[in-house]
């Protein structure tokens, strides 16, 4: 039977296996004090890696969606778009005459003013039809005032044979002065007839020229037969225009020739018409045929005058003015030219520039005229510019192809239109740039919706 005093003892025992301690006490007592254990403290829990990783894509997300939404909220205030470039007025210069040039007063990108002259021609051609305009104004002078001399002679019905043998006698010194007057014409057009001459030899002398050095290079070897023959054609060409040219000055030569006896002709009526005076006419008959060549030289007068007109306009024309301000590009025309009437000689550019973006159909929404535009151009990478929304094209690009889209022929693709849109630059953004930029540059712009 277990007491309580043998589960007294067994607890002591217990308490001596686990390194009981006699500790003595203030007052010489021995007290038993009781050291037990003290349990080990845990060791720090170590943070899994996955948590790093958790946490890295917990700040990723609130960054992207702090981008995010800031990305929306530009997105949703502005369109832009690369497919832009830069525009500007562009004119062609050319002549409204044929002839060669003589001067090229201006180089490639030099700045012009308006009036400003860029090129000259020669004049000699156009001087030479003025002459000959003028000399048929007088000739058709000469012709009304004979005419207004017979209306004046065959009115005179009282004096019968003797009033129209004077009248033949006036008549007949009007011939004359009609044939000086086209003697004058035609020896005006013996000297154009020579220059062209002269002009022809010149070209034949070159031809014959580039023959001779293609002849000596086809005998080293060193061209083909077929630049030689294309010379040999051009020395035949130049020897034929050269013929023809002395076959014109022959010709203008035998006008006057043919002039000279015209005023022979002439004074020879005149002489004959002292044997009309038994001749007689009906008066009333003759002044209405006068009057008739009267009206008919007036006709002629006018139709001269005119001709003297356009002859001097076109003398006027050997002068090529710049028409606009800008700067000189695709100059082609160089001294001795032969030119053609409307052959481009080079361009003038405006300095005015603007941009056309070419914007999605959906990108059109919200964007209206007046509204900001940010402009970046690549020549210029660190430079922004602004600008305003002028207008909105009528009709997308494909509209004014030179075979636009028809959707009814059955092979319908729907494909997203573009659509012009013009914006004009601001003129205190671009300031300092003006010389710089240059029509076709590429651009990039953004338009603020709001």
């Amino acid at each position: 039977m277990i007491t309580d005093k043998d589960k007294f003892e067994e607890h002591i025992n217990n308490l001596s296996n686990t390194s009981n301690l006699l500790a003595p006490a203030a007052d010489g007592k021995k007290e038993a004090i009781v050291m037990l254990e003290q349990p080990e403290k845990p060791k720090p829990k170590r943070i899994k890696p996955i948590a790093f990783v958790l946490t890295g894509l917990g700040v990723g997300a609130v960054l992207a969606g702090i981008f995010g939404y800031r990305y929306w909220q530009y997105a949703s205030t502005h369109q832009s778009t690369d497919n832009a470039t830069v525009v500007g007025h562009i004119h062609q210069v050319s002549s409204k005459i044929a002839g060669t040039v003589t001067h090229v007063l201006v180089s490639d990108n030099q700045q012009v003013q308006v009036g400003q002259l860029l090129v000259k021609l020669d004049p000699t051609d156009y001087e030479n039809k003025v002459q000959q305009a003028q000399a048929k104004l007088e000739s058709s002078k000469r012709t009304a005032n004979a005419a207004q001399a017979n209306i004046d002679l065959a009115s005179q019905t009282t004096s019968g044979k003797t009033t129209q043998a004077q009248g033949n006698v006036s008549t007949a010194y009007a011939a004359i002065a009609n044939a000086q007057a086209v003697l004058q014409e035609a020896e005006a057009g013996v000297p154009l007839a020579q220059a062209q001459v002269e002009q022809v030899n010149a070209s034949l002398e070159n031809a014959q020229i580039d023959y001779n050095r293609y002849d000596a290079l086809f005998k080293q070897g060193a061209i083909a037969s077929q630049q030689l023959d294309a010379a040999k054609a051009s020395l035949d060409i130049a020897k034929a225009q050269k013929n023809s040219a002395l076959q014109t000055v022959q010709q203008a030569k035998a006008r006057v020739a043919q002039a000279q006896e015209g005023i022979a002709s002439a004074q020879a009526r005149l002489a004959a018409s002292g044997g009309e005076l038994e001749q007689a006419a009906a008066s009333g008959q003759q002044t209405t045929v006068n009057r008739s060549e009267y009206e008919a030289a007036q006709s002629a007068i006018a139709l001269s005058g005119a001709t003297l007109k356009d002859a001097e306009l076109q003398l006027s024309y050997i002068d090529v003015f710049a028409t606009n301000a800008g700067r000189i590009g695709k100059k082609t025309v160089e001294v001795g030219n032969r030119i053609q009437v409307g052959s481009p000689l080079m361009a003038v550019v405006e300095n005015n520039y603007w941009i056309i973006a070419n914007f999605k159909e959906t990108q059109l929404n919200r964007i209206k005229t007046g509204q900001l535009v940010e402009v970046k151009l690549d020549a210029f990478p660190d430079s922004t510019f602004t600008g305003r929304v002028d207008s909105i094209s009528p009709a997308s690009g494909s509209q004014f192809s030179l075979l636009p889209p028809d959707n009814a022929t059955g092979n319908f693709t729907k494909v997203v239109q573009r659509i012009s849109v013009k914006i004009t630059l601001d003129p205190q953004s671009v300031k300092g740039y003006e010389s710089r930029i240059t029509a076709g540059m590429s651009a990039e712009v953004t338009v603020e919706i709001k």
